[in-house]
């Protein structure tokens, strides 16, 4: 899973240890070498299923991390494309990896705390990408309501979520077994990382979306495939703020 370029196993064991700020800060300089990066087929169908929603003028990243999604923002945004991280070593990296380029959207790097957005009705755009096991759900209502405030009136916030593995299959029970581990860590060890997989269930999330004044989607992006069953393999989350003001 990890390129020989990648962390080592003692740096993955420190960055476990510390925060999820100072860890990310230590993994950054490799981040982009380890099978945490969102995949380049994730971005590119996730950039298809946007583009004919459009057209977009400035978009927001919502923790971009070294700056994947804000890919995906240069590609669909005519003005601007501004990525927001509260961790400097992801930022930093994220800045070396995109840097400007002629005639493209403006590209901006802001450190923040997502649950805390500098931002009113700024974008028409937003996206996010593997960010949110990082929040507790109590904490969503929080982020949600932020990101809506971000949006100007039929703005759109995107992000794909996978379906979840069949109970009882080997992925079932490595994602139960890596929360259940990190359920051990965070009650015997501070600072706190958090990050669970099994804590966003879309049925849930949609409603939370709603509550902070989305009207919400799915669209299934269907070149990353379908289970057994027919159903999608990965779905798109177009949440859209009401043109007509709405909450925040």
């Amino acid at each position: 899973m990890f390129t020989p370029q990648g962390p080592t196993l003692p740096e993955l064991a420190v960055q476990a240890l510390s925060s999820v700020e100072r860890g990310y800060d230590l993994l950054a300089p490799k981040f982009d070498r380890t099978p945490f990066r969102t995949s380049d087929r994730l971005l590119d169908a996730t950039a298809r299923a946007l583009r004919p929603l459009g057209p977009f003028g400035t978009g927001l990243d919502v923790c971009c991390g070294t700056g994947a999604g804000v890919g995906v923002l240069r590609r669909l945004c005519e003005r601007r494309a501004v990525g927001v991280d509260f961790s400097a070593g992801m930022l930093g990296r994220a800045r070396f990896s995109h840097p400007r380029s002629p005639g493209g959207p403006a590209v901006d790097w802001v450190r923040a705390d997502v649950r805390r957005l500098p931002f009113a009705g700024a974008f028409d755009l937003a996206v996010s990408f593997g960010a949110f096991g990082h929040f507790l759900p109590r904490e969503r209502p929080a982020l949600f309501a932020g990101v809506h405030a971000a949006l100007r009136p039929g703005g759109l916030f995107a992000f794909p979520v996978g379906a979840p593995p069949p109970v009882g299959s080997r992925a079932y029970w490595t994602l139960w077994g890596f929360d259940a581990v990190m359920r051990v860590r965070n009650a015997l060890w501070r600072p706190r990382f958090v990050m669970y997989y099994r804590t966003f269930p879309l049925p849930r999330v949609r409603r939370e979306l709603a509550d902070a004044g989305f009207e919400v989607g799915t669209l299934p992006l269907e070149e990353l495939g379908r289970r057994a069953d027919g159903s999608p393999r990965c779905r798109l989350v177009v949440a859209r703020r009401a043109r007509g003001g709405g909450r925040g």
